[in-house]
């Protein structure tokens, strides 16, 4: 794990859960960055040359962790209340996969993240010009 004082990154292995088969085990990093405090992004490193970016709210990782959560696209639940591997639902324009990570991995990064950004402090550290000059097709607000 990396941290500094406006990011954090955890690589990690997960599994992608195929039926009927083994699980696959995939390379992957977690990254959160005060940047964009709201969003934690989880890049499956699925082949040597391709990486697929999932960007999701950090709160709905935390909720996931203890509870099932989210709805649609991403769902995250903990696959047993005793200590057991995150489980991860991705469904996208391609196809759906269900992921395991370990959950103590993903509690140290959280924990880690809200060291750089506390929980319900996300909004004070999000600069809204910034996100909003590329949709109005100017460099700066102001």
């Amino acid at each position: 794990m990396t941290r500094s004082h406006d990011h954090v990154t955890v690589d990690l292995i997960i599994l992608l859960v195929q039926s009927p088969g083994p699980a696959q085990p995939l390379a992957a990093t977690m990254r959160y960055d005060r940047t964009d405090p709201f969003a934690v992004a989880l890049d499956i490193h699925s082949s040597p040359t391709t990486v697929v970016t999932w960007t999701f709210a950090r709160d709905l990782l935390q909720q996931g962790v203890y509870g099932p959560a989210g709805d649609g696209d991403i769902e995250i639940w903990p696959a047993n209340l005793h200590g057991g591997p995150i489980s991860l639902s991705l469904s996208g324009p391609t196809g759906k996969a269900l992921f395991e990570t370990p959950r103590r991995k993903v509690l140290t990064f959280l924990t880690h993240t809200y060291t750089v950004v506390p929980l319900g402090a996300e909004s004070q550290n999000f600069d809204v010009d910034a996100f909003i000059a590329p949709l109005t097709g100017h460099d700066s607000v102001g």
